[in-house]
């Protein structure tokens, strides 16, 4: 080799190293905004932190020019919303349940819209079936792909939901089930309800059940149903911070998943999510470990997080069958729709 090649293969190299090392600052300066929001409340913005993670991803190409004037164009049709309609609510907290209708309509419900004196028709959002998981693009879970494309899934359309809410000056409380993402309200009228947006309606705690994933200790554990403040929803989005940089970075050395993951469950213990994309890293790291001693020992500490994942009540949801369940909302409507929440539907 010359020593003019080996010089250009040393550039080479030094470019491609520095090129990585900015994409993983990205992903650590996501991280402590995340960190920050959990430790300081007045820093707390569930839009930022979202799109700080899809940032990341997106290594810092994100056109957040082009986001944030989609959702002040909601912002704008939903203040539309709540001065031309009106719910037939009249208890004390009627403007906050206004508000949220007006957010479940910009998702979900196709709208008249004048602009210049003509009449235009504003279409609700879309599930995309295609790749759901994310497991071929994670940018398929990204509030930033839905906006673009209208088309979503039950990661991007409750987070999006909840975004909208927080712009309007509202809260929107996120809510897990198997493999699922939805929305938790409670109104003085009805108590706590549940909003599902990949159907478009509000189902009954039934509907959940019938998944049969829902073991009652999962319940009683608040790994599912559970209405989750915002530290636990910064929980879920330190998760996906860990996911994309997995997916990023497939050959890491699992420290900042485990950063990732550790902060999320001091924020909410049961996440079964974190948890188990935990003891996962664990898993690797022991595999790469050459002491056999030690790789026993720690395989043994390794099952432990296992039983305890089990005994909260976790029980793994087969993909395909999720999908049924999902499918299994809109085919049995009658028999899962809320009934006493048909007033959101009224102009």
């Amino acid at each position: 080799m010359t020593k003019s090649t080996f010089i250009l293969l040393l550039l080479l190299f030094s470019k491609f190293y520095a090129i990585a090392q900015n994409k993983e600052k990205l992903f650590e300066e996501s991280y402590t905004l995340l960190s920050s929001m959990i430790q300081n409340e007045s820093s707390y913005s569930f839009k930022k932190a979202v799109f700080s993670v899809e940032n990341a991803y997106l290594d810092g190409n994100l056109d957040t020019t082009f986001v944030d004037k989609q959702i002040n164009l909601m912002h704008v049709l939903s203040n539309s919303i709540i001065h031309s309609k009106k719910l037939d609510y009249a208890e004390r907290d009627k403007d906050v349940v206004n508000k949220r209708a007006s957010i479940f309509s910009i998702l979900c419900d196709t709208l008249p819209l004048s602009i210049d004196g003509k009449i235009y028709k504003y279409e609700p959002f879309g599930y995309d079936f295609n790749d759901v998981f994310g497991h071929n693009a994670p940018e398929n879970l990204f509030v930033s792909k839905l906006v673009k494309t209208h088309k979503g899934n039950c990661h991007s359309l409750p987070y999006l939901y909840k975004i909208l809410c927080e712009e309007i000056g509202i809260e929107a409380n996120l809510a897990l089930a198997p493999n699922h993402i939805y929305i938790k309200h409670r109104s003085l009228k009805d108590g706590w309800y549940n909003t599902e947006l990949t159907s478009r309606m509000f189902p009954i705690d039934a509907w959940i059940m019938a998944s049969g994933f829902v073991h009652v200790d999962a319940i009683t554990n608040g790994v599912y149903m559970k209405a989750l403040n915002n530290k636990e929803s910064i929980a879920l989005v330190l998760v996906d911070l860990a996911n994309n940089y997995n997916s990023k970075f497939p050959n890491n050395d699992g420290m900042f998943i485990l950063k990732c993951t550790e902060t999320a469950i001091k924020n909410y213990p049961n996440f079964a999510t974190a948890l188990i994309l935990r003891a996962e890293t664990h898993y690797k790291q022991i595999e790469k470990n050459e002491d056999k001693i030690k790789r026993d020992l720690l395989f043994k500490d390794l099952q432990k997080e296992y039983e305890h994942i089990h005994q909260i009540g976790y029980r793994n949801m087969p993909e395909d069958m999720y999908l049924n369940w999902l499918v299994s909302l809109k085919e049995e409507r009658s028999k899962y729709e809320n009934k006493k929440l048909n007033t959101f539907n009224k102009n």
